[in-house]
């Protein structure tokens, strides 16, 4: 036993002896790893400020802007597409006519129209204190004060972010259901006395249309509202007014600010306590399809007014390849084989650019897939001479997995398209500004897509699949027209006096 005892006294020995070798050996490594000299790798973010710092800029000419933009990210390729010479052709400064509206000197008491919108009570709105400096004008007033006859912005806009930030931001203090139409939409009103058109939420981002359901008898989507107002602006458009969306408190913002005893009636609280309410309308004002907060939170999409119509009236064109609103009868369009001839014989489609003005708007439906374009607007100041106002999108963007050609049937049966368009439309197809990646970048900024993306990737799928039809049908148009001896005809050049400093990318 003894024995025993004496071997087991050894063993112990020994392994102490190893463990305190092993310690000394580990503390003389680490202390001279600790007096070597290092150099640590800068945080990602901070790496990419010290390489941004040692790069070289230098200015790009018109020639080179076409090469593909540095870095693969989907924001280095929207601004590499806004920094594109398509997307900044040089204009002659505008003249005072083709303003829609004009600041006047002084306005007396007397001259004010009684339709100027004012407040049932005025608690809650800021003092007016707006002179004829463009720094004194709220965003809205700004944004108003800068439409022309071509566009409702220019490209590069510094009113944009405040005008955008308000509609997200500002505090609510009146909210009324919009009279007419066909299903519910509000009108909100700033303490600036800014006011928005609002949209809620009807049903989640990712529920496609049912197949079988009739265009004209879908909901409304908050979200193609936003996603119609970022196409448009990356087509080069610029005629759908800037839309964004906002998380509203369907209590605070809507229920205990609002002055319109019809809509406040609507309200009530669902089985599981969320607030809803349903307003009063032609379709789907209902309780069965009441819209209803999480439990009082409310996506919604908010666009900012146009002028009252007492200061810029507006006139509504009948759409001339308008669908029937029939389940069975047919309209002449889809008909009639040489319905366009007929058409271009017809005024205004005879004169000017209103044929391409209109080709603009059905490209940007047919991406959209909205088929519920019956009408459009222009400002009646202008006459004929203008561009086409692309309002009311609600409907878009309901099929991702199901393109609608019959949209495209203006293209194919005209054949005609402005060059400008169909430029920006080739450079869109292109891998290094390819039109999903920079829809996602734009829509990207917007406040809900912290909530969730405002496009599924099938919808993003679909434009760059969408766009590949437009361009085909370009060029069979120019195909047939070469046989015909008229090729040239297709393209309507909105760009020849720029032919000698622009060279398009192929």
């Amino acid at each position: 036993m003894w024995w025993m005892r004496r071997r087991s006294r050894t063993i112990c020995l020994s392994l102490a002896f190893i463990t305190i070798f092993l310690h000394l050996f580990l503390a003389l490594v680490s202390l001279s790893t600790y007096h070597q000299p290092c150099d640590h790798s800068l945080p990602p973010k901070t790496t990419f400020v010290r390489d941004l710092a040692r790069t070289n800029h230098t200015a790009v000419g018109i020639r080179d802007v076409a090469e593909p933009p540095a870095g693969n990210s989907d924001l280095s390729k929207l601004e590499a597409l806004f920094d594109h010479p398509l997307y900044n052709v040089p204009s002659p400064p505008v003249p005072e006519d083709d303003w829609l509206l004009k600041v006047k000197p002084k306005i007396e008491a007397s001259e004010m129209s009684s339709q100027i919108w004012v407040s049932s009570r005025q608690d809650g709105y800021e003092d007016i204190q707006w002179n004829r400096s463009t720094d004194s004008h709220p965003p809205w007033l700004r944004f108003h004060l800068g439409i022309s006859r071509w566009q409702l912005y220019p490209h590069h806009d510094p009113n944009m972010e405040a005008l955008t930030q308000q509609l997200a931001m500002h505090r609510i203090v009146s909210a009324v259901q919009k009279s007419g139409g066909t299903q519910l939409k509000l009108v909100m009103s700033f303490p600036n006395y800014g006011r928005a058109m609002v949209k809620p939420m009807r049903q989640e981002r990712d529920d496609e249309t049912n197949y079988n359901l009739y265009y004209f008898s879908d909901f409304e989507r908050h979200n193609a509202e936003i996603a119609a107002f970022h196409l448009d602006r990356i087509l080069g458009y610029r005629r759908v007014p800037p839309v964004v969306g906002r998380l509203v408190d369907v209590v605070k913002e809507i229920k205990d600010v609002t002055t319109d005893r019809k809509l406040a009636r609507t309200f009530f609280n669902s089985p599981v306590g969320n607030v809803c309410f349903y307003g009063q309308c032609s379709y789907y004002c209902s309780t069965e399809h009441a819209v209803c907060g999480r439990p009082r939170n409310l996506e919604a999409s908010l666009a900012v007014m146009l002028p009252d119509l007492s200061l810029a009236t507006r006139r509504s064109w009948r759409s001339p390849w308008r669908r029937s609103y029939s389940r069975s009868k047919l309209a002449k369009w889809e008909t009639e084989a040489d319905y366009c001839s007929t058409v271009k014989k017809t005024s205004p489609y005879n004169k000017g650019t209103r044929l391409v003005d209109f080709m603009d708007m059905v490209i940007l439906d047919f991406l959209m897939s909205n088929m519920d374009r019956h009408h459009y607007e222009t400002f009646e100041k202008f006459n004929n001479n203008t561009f086409l106002l692309h309002l009311d999108n609600g409907r878009s963007f309901g099929r991702h997995s199901k393109d609608e050609p019959s949209i495209l049937a203006p293209l194919e049966q005209c054949c005609r398209i402005r060059l400008s368009t169909w430029l920006r439309l080739q450079l869109l197809s292109s891998p290094q500004y390819r039109l999903s990646d920079v829809m996602r970048a734009s829509l990207s900024h917007d406040p809900l897509h912290r909530v969730a993306p405002l496009l599924s990737e099938p919808h993003l799928t679909a434009l760059d699949r969408r766009l590949k039809t437009v361009l085909e049908t370009v060029s069979r148009c120019q195909k047939h027209q070469s046989k015909d001896g008229g090729g040239d005809e297709v393209i309507f050049d909105d760009l020849a006096r720029l032919k000698d400093i622009f060279t398009p990318a192929g």
